[in-house]
């Protein structure tokens, strides 16, 4: 059995990091370098870099940025927004991170996905899903559709699909984004995740709506997903992730604890 994933999202625009909800960010949520520090120093499995409106700006994301933060971190970092080609992919990993995860990009050239995994590995290319429930009448008509462009563009494209569609072409991991989710704290989409998982072979992220370690432990288990991301809960110190770790193991979840060296040598 793989252990489940603690992983803290930085949201970034303009340097900083910022939270909001339903991805309209508008709350400063601290310094992506210093919370990066605290992430890795509290024993985060990994961390995930966002530069939230690098994409809907048709910039590229800020090189300078990714790096710093790379160099103080030693454990497994993603980047995301404003990726463009496959150039963009060779930066981002030659810039220190482990993985690079595109989203806008991938829907309007997706032959960038197999131009990354085809010389990084899938293990380093993530595909980044952005989805938003669309009812129907008929609640089993129900859907989720892709968007892309910081949340801002809708694509008509059906989100199951699309996971599948990223998948063949080399993503080796998925975030799944639920925008109307997203900085509620209500907890994760567990239908679109199960759904979603269900439906491919790689690794799940769910990310957008926790408010607290039970949160996790209802979508990594009945929602299915590898790894339970998030971002107010940390950034603004409701939990640590010593806490949210505990709390998991308590309940039968498999994690990743930090070893403290300095306990071993006393």
């Amino acid at each position: 059995m793989l252990a489940k994933r603690i992983i803290p999202c930085l949201d970034v625009k303009n340097g900083r990091n910022v939270r909001g909800v339903k991805f309209s960010a508008d709350r400063d949520a601290g310094d992506p370098i210093e919370l990066a520090r605290r992430y890795d120093a509290e024993g985060a499995d990994e961390l995930v870099f966002y530069d939230i409106t690098a994409s809907a700006e048709r910039r590229h994301i800020v090189a300078d940025l990714v790096r710093r933060v790379s160099e103080q971190v030693f454990i497994p970092f993603t980047v995301g927004g404003g990726v463009r080609d496959f150039e963009d992919i060779k930066a981002i990993i030659e810039g220190g991170a482990e993985k690079v995860s595109i989203n806008s990009a991938a829907v309007r050239n997706p032959e960038i996905l197999s131009q990354g995994a085809e010389t990084f590995g899938v293990q380093a290319i993530v595909g980044s899903i952005d989805a938003i429930r669309r009812s129907a009448e008929d609640p089993a008509e129900t859907w989720w559709e892709v968007v892309i462009d910081g949340g801002r563009a809708p694509t008509g494209r059906n989100v199951l699909e699309w996971a599948e569609e990223l998948v063949d072409r080399g993503a080796g991991e998925l975030v799944l984004n639920s925008i109307d989710a997203d900085g509620t704290k209500d907890g994760y989409d567990i239908a679109l995740t199960r759904a979603v998982a269900e439906r491919v072979e790689v690794p799940i992220v769910a990310s957008g709506g926790c408010g607290g370690p039970e949160h996790m432990v209802e979508v990594l288990r009945e929602g299915r997903a590898s790894a339970a991301l998030a971002a107010s809960i940390f950034h603004y110190r409701q939990y640590s992730i010593p806490e949210v770790k505990r709390y998991l193991s308590e309940r039968g979840l498999l994690v990743r604890m930090k070893v403290d060296l300095s306990e071993m040598e006393g």
